[in-house]
């Protein structure tokens, strides 16, 4: 629809009408028609008219109403919510690291002192006990224990007041002993039939053990298992130096291993170990495993051992540990 020009001086006319003739006393009619000849001093150009009837433009106006409310909350949902900065990968990491770390502290130091006190309370076995405190299960073990206790070499080294003579597996009390390898796990009938018979010389200078392997510790049909050899060294070279550390507890730094011969199951056979050098914490110790000969026959060596020992900076604490058990 054009704009309706405005007429120049309506405003004054419309100011004397209205004075000349106030609306109060007009009929409605009459104050309608008054209005349709006044042009008020706002230009027309900028109202905007509707044919439209008084229902349709209600209607459109709610319509209007409800696209401008709509676009509102659009325009709230649209907008990014200011969620706090997530911590780095890294940083869940080193959290979660740490955590751990100190759980596992918590449990191996709760751990560690239920061990020591309970085996605190339990009394432990002298050298000389551990010699009468095995009983055999049967007539071949108590056979080859009988051996053991009489063969040549084990009488000479009885007769040498230089060494010791125990069965340091039979120190370990029985209720801890079911959980260790070599006295609990692999021995018994067909395995490792009696305590090996050690002698120790004093000052962790050498060690000699005497010991019966079974059928039942095999990796080849026939063949004693290699990874039995390297434990028994481990465990006799480790206690045959030492009595020669500070503390007399050490750790295997380093073990190598050369296997000379098949070790036959179902025979006897002897350790021998020599400690060669100590500086300080660390101690170097040699070994071999070979046959128990009978009399007149040459032993075969069956595997030889390097290894190195080394006393850890907290042995202070682990060597009334360890006095317990070895």
């Amino acid at each position: 629809m054009p704009p309706v020009p405005t007429m120049p001086g309506s405003t004054t006319m419309a100011r004397a009408v209205a004075h000349a003739f106030p609306l109060s006393r007009l009929p409605p009619n009459r104050i309608s028609s008054l209005c349709r000849g006044i042009s008020v001093s706002q230009p027309l150009s900028h109202r905007v008219y509707s044919t439209a009837p008084a229902d349709c433009i209600k209607a459109s106006r709610s319509k209007s109403k409800a696209r401008t409310n709509h676009n509102q909350i659009t325009e709230a949902v649209s907008i990014p919510l200011q969620t706090p900065p997530t911590r780095s990968r890294f940083r869940r990491f080193v959290g979660f690291t740490t955590l751990a770390v100190i759980a596992f502290t918590a449990g191996l130091t709760y751990q560690t002192s239920k061990s020591v006190s309970r085996m605190m309370t339990l009394s432990l076995a002298t050298d000389e006990e551990t010699l009468s405190a095995f009983k055999p299960h049967d007539e071949f073990s108590k056979e080859v224990n009988e051996y053991l206790c009489n063969h040549p070499v084990a009488v000479s080294l009885r007769s040498d007041p230089a060494f010791t003579e125990s069965r340091p597996h039979l120190k370990i009390p029985e209720k801890l002993r079911a959980r260790t390898l070599t006295g609990g796990t692999l021995a018994g009938p067909d395995k490792i039939v009696a305590p090996p018979l050690v002698f120790c010389e004093e000052g962790g200078k050498s060690l000699v053990s005497l010991f019966y392997l079974g059928p039942n510790l095999c990796g080849h049909p026939g063949i004693v298992h290699g990874g039995l050899l390297a434990t028994l060294l481990d465990e006799a070279m480790g206690r045959c130096c030492f009595p020669a550390l500070p503390n007399k507890v050490g750790v295997t730094a380093n073990l190598n291993l050369d296997y000379r011969k098949p070790a036959m199951a179902g025979n006897y056979a002897v350790l021998r170990a020599e400690t060669v050098k100590v500086e300080g914490r660390k101690a170097w110790v040699e070994g071999r495993i070979e046959t128990l000969p009978k009399d007149g026959e040459e032993p075969v060596v069956l595997v030889e051992a390097k290894a190195l020992f080394i006393e850890p900076k907290q042995a202070a604490a682990m060597s009334t540990l360890y006095n317990m058990t070895k």
